[in-house]
């Protein structure tokens, strides 16, 4: 922070008031990243110090960037940097003028950023499993037992197929379960899914090779496949889910892939019908193109239990099957697993080694005992439960504040879908960055024309209070009024 005076002094103007000045200074110290995301700003009595200036004015000038959405405050913990550096240094610029035509556009698109900003976690976070109702205690215990028992061997080098007991934990639990056709023997244990849909890309996907993804759908797997060369073709998605029958094999070139999210569409919701399912595996076949079935969030469903997966109604092998751990247990664990038809197993799991070897031995080892003592079961069913009512209550809240809302298939997942009036998106989106509830806008999620706009709503991580305090400023900036008395 001993920049900050040099920092001011630079942006000094005469003709500005005092806070005036201090706020320029600061903001662009954010948008060049002298200040980073998430650092701590100096309480504004020490700046007010080191400045020569009132406390009143920095206190000032504190609440403009806060209401600009470069600031967030916090009782008691203080003031911290809402925003990531917007401009590139000469340096940044000169590397990224050396990265490959591929590089560029993975750099410019990114993937999955849910969760990069921990100030922002609880503004309607889409795809976070509650950490604070995770039986932390005994997963430590488990741990404690597998150190103690398998310690020297955890450490070394594993299977970079993975550990053959989570294998079978995931084999079991995904035939009693998702109905999953399979063994231990064609599970291949990953560090995420985002890592199983790029291997899936590299292994699969030849440069020009046409891939079918939804419209909307999940950025990273657009990302995944874009980065192997392929040729992007949008399949609209309808009530029903991806629009697949007799004659989509002639209105689209023929792909060598499809990514789907059938259980429940990422991200409006829908989950696709069994009409659609067969005729989706009927047309993979006829056109040997393979499907990657990800099935993120098929865990949590509310009203019923969900229609079997794609995999286990595959009868031609064609038929890629991806889960992961970080939506049901908690982010950081890193394990995620791919259902591999058999004559995919030994490449995929050589191709493994050339990514990062393995996933970490001990979470993997803890994991399977997590499974097969039954706490996996338990923790499902209690989060079922818990998830079902913040789900109900931000539907209440939302009718209540927000009637110019249409919420968007809420049976199911960490989050739902809502469509707002037309020419809305774009200035409500805006004016929540501007008072701390960023949101995910809809039109973000197409890659043709958006169908409608809207925002991606998530509530699983979410208290009750902080769905009450978030719908309650949605309400505020969808009415365009001035804040109310809560």
């Amino acid at each position: 922070m001993s920049a900050l005076p040099t920092l001011f002094a630079s942006h000094a103007q005469a003709d500005l008031p005092l806070h005036e000045q201090l706020v320029r200074a600061l903001r662009h110290a954010i948008l060049d990243g002298h200040l980073t995301l998430a650092s701590r700003l100096p309480a504004t009595r020490t700046l007010a110090a080191d400045l020569q200036l009132s406390r009143s004015t920095v206190e000032l000038a504190y609440a403009r960037l806060e209401s600009e959405g470069y600031v967030q405050r916090k009782v008691g913990a203080g003031s911290f940097v809402a925003i990531a550096a917007q401009r590139q240094t000469a340096a940044p610029r000169k590397a990224a003028a050396g990265l490959s035509q591929r590089g560029q556009a993975i750099a410019e698109m990114g993937a999955c950023r849910d969760g990069v900003n921990p100030l922002t976690q609880t503004s309607f976070f889409t795809g976070q499993p509650d950490s604070c109702a995770f039986p932390r205690e005994l997963w430590g215990k488990l741990m404690q037992q597998r150190w103690k028992k398998d310690g020297e061997k955890l450490m070394r080098y594993g299977d970079p197929q993975g550990l053959p007991e989570l294998r079978a934990a995931i084999a079991s639990y995904l035939a009693q379960s998702r109905n999953v056709v399979c063994d231990a023997s064609q599970i291949v244990i990953l560090s995420s899914s985002q890592q199983a849909i790029q291997l899936t890309a590299q292994l699969l996907i030849d440069a020009g090779d046409t891939v079918w993804l939804e419209d909307p759908g999940y950025l990273g797997a657009r990302n995944a496949m874009q980065s192997a060369g392929a040729a992007i073709c949008p399949i609209p998605v309808d009530a029903e889910g991806m629009q697949i029958d007799e004659d989509t094999a002639t209105k689209y070139p023929v792909p060598k892939l499809i990514y789907t999210t059938p259980s429940h569409q990422y991200p409006l919701g829908m989950a696709m019908s069994l009409t659609r399912r067969m005729a989706l595996l009927e047309q993979a076949a006829a056109m040997k193109a393979w499907i990657i079935e990800d099935d993120y969030d098929g865990e949590f469903q509310y009203e019923q239990r969900p229609l079997p997966s794609l995999q286990g109604l595959d009868t031609q092998g064609r038929v890629i099957y991806m889960g992961t751990f970080s939506k049901v247990l908690f982010g950081s664990l890193r394990l995620a697993y791919l259902v591999l038809p058999p004559e995919l197993v030994t490449p995929f799991t050589l191709a493994r080694t050339a990514f990062d070897g393995h996933s970490n031995q001990l979470m993997q080892a803890v994991t399977a005992d997590f499974i097969n003592g039954g706490h996996f079961a338990s923790h499902l069913r209690q989060m079922r439960t818990l998830y079902k009512s913040r789900r109900d209550l931000l539907i209440a809240q939302l009718a209540e504040h927000c009637p110019q809302l249409t919420l968007v298939n809420t049976s199911g997942g960490l989050q739902f879908a809502v469509w707002c009036p037309a020419g809305c998106e774009a200035k409500w989106a805006a004016a929540g960055i501007a008072q701390g509830l960023p949101m995910r806008p809809l039109s973000k999620f197409y890659l043709g024309e958006p169908q409608g706009e809207g925002f991606l709503m998530g509530y699983s991580s979410l208290s009750n209070d902080e769905i009450r305090l978030q719908v309650y400023t949605l309400g505020n900036i969808v009415d365009n009024s001035a804040p109310r008395t809560a």
